[in-house]
This record gives C-alpha cells, structure tokens and sequence, in this order.
C-alpha cells in the first residue's frame, strides 16, 4: 500500500507502508544507531515523534519478547530505507511490520532517508505527516504545518505510570537502599540497572507531590527519562526543587533537564537533537572518554546554570553542550545520555555504581 511523508517545510516522500494503516503527526528526527530498534520503538523519551532509522536495513532480526523498554511503542510513527520482511533470529517471536500493525504504528518504507537526514541536520527537525488514507500532497503538508509543536506541551503525562508500584530488592544479607523513582517514561533497563546494584525500587507517578515522596522514606531519589520539553512539565520542576538537598538525587534524560531547571538554570531546543548509539561525551571528573547511547532535543543552557553551585561533569565532544552535572552541595548526579544503553554501548554503566556509593555513604551517616 502506498504511503506518504510529508514535513512542514512543504518536502513530500513517497514510499510502501509496512505497519498500521491510517494517519500519525509528530516532530521528524531521526537515529543514527545501526540496531536496536525494538528498543528504539519502546522507549517511552519518543512520544509525539515520527523516527527515521539512518541504518538502511531495517526489520531483519524481526521482534522478540525480551528487549522491549516498555509495555508497547509509544512513538508516532516510523520510517526507514528498506524493510526486511523475512527476519532471521533464533529469538524472534514475530516480524516488525506485525508487530506494528498490532500496536497500530503508522510505518512508510522506501523513503531516501539519507535525503531526509541531511536535511533535517541542514535546516532542523521539521513537524511531519505519514499517510496511508490520505495521499495529496498539498492536504498533508498543510495538515503537518497545522499540527502541534513539541515546545511547551505536557507528553510526560501521556506515558508516566497511573499508580506506585514496588520491585522488591534482590536477596542480600544488607538492608537494601530504596529508591524512589519518579517515572516520567521510564525505561526498563534504568529499573534493571537499579536493581543490580541492591536496590528496593519504589516507582511512582510522574506529579507525585514531594511531600508523598518523601513518606515512603527513600535513601534516594531517581528522575527517569521522557519525552518532549521540560519546560512543560511545571509541576516535575516545583517538586524535585522541593526535594533537592534531602535525598541523593540521580538525574536521566529528561530528569537532568529538569534537574537543571529546578537547579535555576534554563535549557533550549537544540537543532536537530543527539539520537544515536555513538555520541562521545568526555567525563571532566576522570577525563574518560566514553561512547554513550542519546535520544534528547533539548539541552542544559550552561551560562543559565550558579557556577557557584553546579560543576559541569560532562560535555559532549561533538558540539560541547552539558552532557552531565554535580552538586555536592544538594547531592545531585545527572546526566543527558542514556547510561542504561539498551540500545548502544555500555560505558556509563559506571554512573549507576557512582551514584549508589552515594547513597549507601549517606545510609551510613
């Protein structure tokens, strides 16, 4: 079946759909990782974006029961160079375009994505349509210019848990720490990590008031990953201000924006954002250089940040943007990557290690 993309600035691609039929609007960006896309697809930080994989061959390892980050896709839409419809893997359980077709994600392949791609790094990510009902060129880029923008809106609250829930700690002969775990699309993997390292995981509701947070007695506080701006999630930065200096606080994603919002800082859209499982980002604290998996739009305005205050852990070697920081003061670790990975490399596995020394130090006071 025919299927169209069309973007703001009035560009139309032709291609074949290969997921659910229908219509999906989001911001166009693209991922530079050559694998991985179940987890790509899942990651809750993708809502209210259409995903253009670089890596050409897309589909060939099909879609398995373990390597999902969430309980489905969440993203608007998916485009790729060429769908591999026979995959080959002893795991697979299903192909890609079923399990598309299952969670209704509106897919286009045949698209020059090496086009799209450079022109996305040349003028920015653009608002975007993929059709497969309605297939004029004019109507579709008119509705892509009609759709909404990213900047100010609330997705947090589209993924966030509706309820706690508790992951009881592994066995172990020490009281295990707890950590509360502010879910604002949390990724299994950042659980997972938790959990290795000993620790009783209490996850909550991305409004949860700080009061409530602090009734349940954590020894730290965690701030997931999520999508769209932090801007728009108001009551996040009221709360983890609240919190800042009584609990150790780890920062991902979307929680270290908010980290640095709360922290009195200010942060911006960036031009075309870092997603990819190949950013290299310099930690200044050992000054390792580490590979490290990203998926953001938006970044930390280092001039907005008290210096008095806010070490700078982290930049990133392509364009020098905050890619992490400290506060030892309110006892604050946070950074912009992804250090669970799932997909990309496992680097920053260290920061899990890093920030429960630091929790265990303050159990021991």
């Amino acid at each position: 079946m025919k299927a169209i993309l069309a973007l703001e600035n009035g560009a139309v691609f032709e291609g074949e759909s290969f997921g659910a039929d229908g219509e999906a609007y989001g911001e166009v960006v693209f991922n530079t990782s050559m694998m991985g896309y179940q987890e790509i697809l899942t990651d809750p930080s993708y809502r209210g974006q259409i995903v253009t994989m670089t890596y050409p061959l897309i589909g060939n390892y099909g879609i398995n029961e373990e390597d999902s980050e969430s309980s489905r896709p969440f993203l608007s839409g998916f485009v790729v160079r060429e769908y591999t419809p026979c995959p080959s893997n002893w795991r697979a359980s299903k192909s890609l375009a079923q399990y598309l077709k299952e969670e209704g994600i509106v897919a286009i392949q045949g698209v020059d994505t090496r086009a799209l791609t450079r022109m996305l790094r040349t003028g920015g990510v653009k608002k975007g349509i993929i059709s497969t009902e309605d297939l004029s060129p004019d109507s579709l880029i008119k509705k892509a210019i009609d759709s909404p923008s990213l900047i100010g809106r609330d997705l947090v609250r589209e993924v966030t848990t509706n309820k706690v829930y508790t992951i009881p700690p592994p066995p172990s002969q020490a009281p295990p720490p707890k950590i509360a775990v502010y879910d604002f699309g949390v990724k299994k993997n950042i659980l997972r990590k938790l959990y290795q390292h000993g620790a009783q995981l209490v996850v909550v509701p991305a409004a949860t008031p700080a009061d409530e947070i602090l009734r349940f007695e954590p020894d730290g506080i965690v701030l997931s990953n999520g999508p769209g701006d932090p801007a728009g999630v108001g009551y996040a930065i009221e709360n983890v201000r609240l919190l800042l200096g009584k609990k150790p606080i780890l920062g991902i994603c979307l929680g270290h924006q908010i980290l640095g919002l709360a922290m009195g800082g200010k942060t911006y859209k960036l031009k075309f954002g870092h997603r990819g499982g190949n950013q290299p980002v310099k930690d200044l604290i050992t000054g390792r250089v580490e590979i490290t998996a990203q998926n953001h739009g938006f970044c930390v305005d280092l001039k907005s940040l008290p210096r008095d205050k806010v070490f700078i852990s982290h930049i990133n070697l392509n364009d020098h943007t905050v890619e992490g920081m400290t506060n030892s003061e309110e006892r604050v670790i946070s950074v912009q990557y992804h250090p669970e990975a799932s997909p990309g490399p496992h680097d920053a596995n260290y920061l899990f290690g890093r920030y429960m020394e630091m929790v265990r130090g303050e159990m021991s006071r």
